[in-house]
């Protein structure tokens, strides 16, 4: 499989191309890294190529907060600069002016 750069990293904020979530961008894993049951969950015509980045985000919509694990091709840059309401961030990211998120020294490596 051929490897690809990340376009977005730690602390961005991304929003879901096709469904109504966004989130901030914890980990990234170079190609799904899942299990082949959740592969296998999604529904043949919308399933997204393995050999992809997929993020792991703490996510929320209107009425919840969760991570989610999501394929590069179904995201983008979130730009409407709102925080994030998910309470696991403050455990792990500083919010920074920008809308970005900075993780905490304990949590960086």
């Amino acid at each position: 499989m051929k490897h690809r750069t990340a376009k977005f990293g730690i602390g961005e904020v991304v929003r879901h191309k096709v469904f109504p979530f966004r989130g901030v961008v914890f980990d990234v894993d170079p190609e799904f890294a899942n299990s082949e049951e959740w592969w296998n969950a999604i529904p043949a015509e919308v399933r997204p190529a393995k050999d992809q980045p997929f993020y792991h985000l703490l996510a929320e919509n209107d009425e919840a907060e969760y991570v989610a694990y999501v394929s590069e091709q179904n995201l983008e840059k979130d730009l409407s600069e709102e925080p994030l309401r998910n309470p696991q961030i403050q455990q792990i990211f500083v919010r920074e002016q920008a809308g970005r998120y900075k993780p905490k020294s304990i949590f960086a490596h």
